[in-house]
C-alpha cells in the first residue's frame, strides 16, 4: 500500500462538485481510493500553507498511482480538479 497527499485550494466550489462526483470511480480504475478527506484543516505544528481542503490517498503500490495520474482517459477529470483552484499532490513513497 502506498499513500497520496492531496491539497486543494478552492476558488470554484463548482468545479470542485462536479470533481467530487466523478473523483471516486476515477480512483477505484486504478485501485485507489481516499482514506480521508476534510474541509476543515487544522495545523497542529509549524506554519504550514493549509488548504481549503486536504485528502489522504491509498494506491495497492506506485505504479497504480502513477497510472492513475497519467492515465489519458482520466485527463478530463484530473483538469476539473486543478480547474477548481490550486491543486497540488504528494506521492508519500
Amino acid at each position: 500500500m502506498i499513500y497520496a497527499y492531496a491539497k486543494l485550494t478552492v476558488s470554484n466550489p463548482e468545479a470542485l462538485s462536479d470533481y467530487r462526483d466523478k473523483a471516486g470511480p476515477a480512483l477505484a480504475r486504478h485501485g485507489g481510493k481516499v482514506v480521508q478527506g476534510s474541509g476543515n484543516v487544522m495545523p497542529i505544528d509549524g506554519a504550514p500553507d493549509v488548504p481549503d481542503v486536504a485528502a489522504i490517498l491509498s494506491f495497492p503500490d506506485k505504479n497504480s498511482a502513477l497510472q492513475w495520474i497519467n492515465d489519458p482517459d482520466l485527463a478530463d477529470i484530473h483538469a476539473l480538479r486543478r480547474s477548481s483552484g490550486g491543486s497540488e499532490i504528494l506521492l508519500l513513497t
